[in-house]
């Protein structure tokens, strides 16, 4: 191990970027030895599909190193988030040779912060599996435990960061898709509010409701810097920016504490099932902890039609997906084949065609009536805390794509939790909080109020200190 890759190991990307600026390390020292370590250990995690090693290195050799992350190695979801010259499969065979030529207004936003893009991160098809197991490039392995999930549909992403090869890398989250493997490999995973970040150029104006970008890391300050970095409004936007924090940035509200906060604690899933044994455990510890720094931690969570967030969530986003699939078999001038699609992607497509601009409407309806519901919750409580998933990190296979079965009937217990803050647009987080008896992390979660990401990050922050968790896997 060199020791410019030691830095990856003891350094979060704040602490890199204080390095670059200083002069101590070079952006091009950072980039070769995050290189070397994707180089080293994807071949057993497969976190990384796509390279661009040699346009990261010119890149770093130019960086501005007055930017915020200056020279700091970054990978970006295979997913809605495009690098021009760079593959944009969205995991699936069917866009698996489309190549963009525009960078999207994250890539922009993150180029802009200094952080040099090396690559891009494995992802289930379109995102629709909380396991990250496509067919197109294959499983990613969580890098706790190479037999299990490392959750999904940002697995790819939290694979790399804990598993070494970058600090911080991007992430997406249409249902969980931040939390989950946030959860399941140890890291920190914000959900912003709905329109806190932007989606351009995608005209995801019936998945805007539901999905939002920002990142998953080991550290809350990394959280905080990277989405000071690509928040904020552009003109046109489908939905208002919420405002910005009120200490003028997420980074700068974590120098002060939350003022003592009302939280409601459950320990049950939304069907009213226990959750696992280790997630009782993490929740029992994590609101002793809070209790313990002043905060007032009583039995409680929201109520609202529990039928509601996964049919709103899914045909949302289920007629978006269905749209994309269409325009790009426009581009091909041909018909659906039988391999383009996996069996369960195929099995969403199909209802998704199949649904009318009555199911469409009642789903938007039902998001807001859902939103209604969970407000009263927060007349009387600052934050929900519960687990991030009510069941265990699965070993990989068990959420199948080519099982349509399966999938419904085991893939609901992963967004159970999480899908609610994508129905009602709220932030919520994921952080680190102790292991399950086969060695795989647990996440905490935490919900607050629409624009209330400072809170988040400020109770996050308490929780890193009070309770400090393992920033890398072994």
């Amino acid at each position: 191990m060199t020791e410019f890759e030691a830095l990856l190991d003891t350094h979060d990307t704040i602490a890199l970027a204080g390095l670059v600026r200083s002069g101590e390390v070079s952006p091009r020292e950072l980039v070769e030895a995050s290189i070397a370590r994707i180089e080293q250990r994807n071949p057993m995690l497969n976190a990384v599909v796509n390279r661009r090693f040699e346009e990261a290195l010119a890149e770093a050799d130019a960086v501005d190193r007055t930017a915020p992350l200056a020279g700091v190695p970054f990978l970006v979801k295979d997913l809605n988030c495009d690098v021009a010259g760079l593959p944009s499969t969205r995991g699936s065979r069917l866009f698996a040779d489309v190549v963009p030529t525009v960078d999207s207004e994250l890539t922009v936003r993150f180029k802009r912060a200094g952080l040099i893009i090396l690559g891009s991160t494995n992802t289930p098809e379109f995102g629709k599996n909380a396991s990250t197991e496509p067919a197109l490039h294959g499983p990613t392995h969580n890098p706790w435990n190479t037999a299990h999930s490392p959750g999904g549909s940002s697995g790819g992403s939290a694979a790399a960061v804990a598993g070494g090869m970058v600090t911080a890398a991007h992430a997406n989250d249409g249902g969980g898709s931040i939390r989950i493997p946030a959860s399941a490999c140890g890291l920190v995973g914000l959900k912003t509010t709905r329109g806190r970040t932007p989606a351009w150029p995608i005209p995801a104006s019936f998945a805007y409701p539901v999905g939002v970008s920002n990142c998953v890391t080991r550290t809350v300050r990394d959280s905080a810097a990277i989405l000071d970095a690509i928040a904020g409004p552009l003109p046109g936007d489908p939905y208002p920016a919420p405002p910005a924090p009120a200490a003028g940035s997420f980074l700068a509200a974590l120098d002060t504490a939350p003022p003592a906060l009302r939280i409601g604690c459950s320990a049950v899933m939304p069907n009213g099932d226990p959750v696992h044994p280790a997630g009782i455990a993490a929740i029992e510890r994590t609101a002793a902890v809070l209790a313990s720094l002043g905060h007032q931690v009583d039995e409680a969570m929201p109520e609202w039609d529990r039928r509601m967030p996964a049919f709103a969530v899914s045909t949302a986003m289920g007629i978006n997906g269905a749209r994309q699939v269409i325009d790009r078999l426009a581009q091909l001038g041909r018909p659906l084949a039988d391999d383009d699609l996996e069996v369960f992607t195929r099995e969403m497509h199909d209802r998704a065609l199949a649904a009318s601009g009555i199911d469409l409407s009642r789903a938007l309806q039902q998001m807001e009536i859902t939103s209604r519901d969970v407000a009263r919750f927060h007349e009387h409580h600052d934050l929900w805390l519960t687990v991030t998933l009510g069941v265990p990190v699965p070993p990989l296979g068990w959420l199948d794509t080519s099982s349509v079965e399966a999938m419904f009937t085991r893939g609901g217990a992963f967004s159970a939790i999480t899908s609610l803050a994508n129905a009602t647009g709220q932030p919520a987080i994921s952080v680190p909080a102790g292991f399950d008896e086969n060695g795989l992390p647990v996440g905490i979660h935490l919900m607050a109020r629409h624009c209330d990401e400072q809170t988040l990050l400020q109770v996050a922050a308490q929780l890193e200190i009070a309770q400090p968790w393992p920033t890398l896997a072994p």
